[in-house]
């Protein structure tokens, strides 16, 4: 542990969507690509696993994709590029310039101390937690600014997601710990 919470952030999960062609065959894709997993029934879309980048590239017929998995922005880059290059050796016609965009950062941090989430759920702003103990054991926090979830448990660990860029969670645990210290819960 490197002592301050900011430092202890670790992306755990980046899902990004991209748009690739305005049409796909998944059942060519699905069956040109080795360990490609497609099932009508069970999902409407071609499961591409990848394992350098660990990444999962969910492929539907209207060309949209989800990336899942990724732990930082240059594995998403890669897994996007490896995606891209298996379907252009399919000679399958797909966007010149490949790009995404984020929909959510899940990332971890941890405050390296226990905290009271009694006396957190008491002192923040009631609109913004939801903390309801039997039914999860963490504090819900919902941010502003910038516009993430806080997950916030007993043993200082929390968890940010909705984040956009990885800069929000450390916006965010920056925000807590001087809300925890303003009212003296850190």
């Amino acid at each position: 542990m490197t002592g301050s919470p900011e430092n202890s952030l670790r992306i755990e999960n980046i899902v990004a969507s991209a748009k690739i062609s305005d049409s796909l065959n998944l059942p060519q894709i699905a069956s040109s690509i080795k360990d490609a997993e497609y099932n009508k029934k069970r999902f409407p879309g071609v499961v591409i696993r990848m394992q350098d980048p660990k990444i999962a590239a969910l492929v539907f017929g209207s060309g949209k994709v989800v990336l899942t998995g990724a732990k930082s922005m240059e594995s998403l880059t890669r897994g996007l590029d490896i995606l891209g290059e298996l379907l252009r050796n399919l000679e399958i016609d797909i966007t010149t310039e490949l790009s995404y965009k984020v929909q959510n950062i899940v990332t971890s941090a941890d405050l390296g101390a226990g905290i009271n989430l009694n006396k957190i759920a008491v002192g923040f702003n009631l609109e913004k937690i939801e903390y309801e103990p039997e039914q999860f054991p963490g504090l819900v926090y919902r941010l502003d600014e910038p516009k993430v979830v806080v997950l916030l448990f007993g043993s200082g660990k929390l968890i940010i997601t909705g984040g956009k860029e990885p800069e929000d969670a450390r916006r965010a645990v920056l925000k807590i710990v001087d809300d925890l210290k303003g009212l003296g819960l850190l």
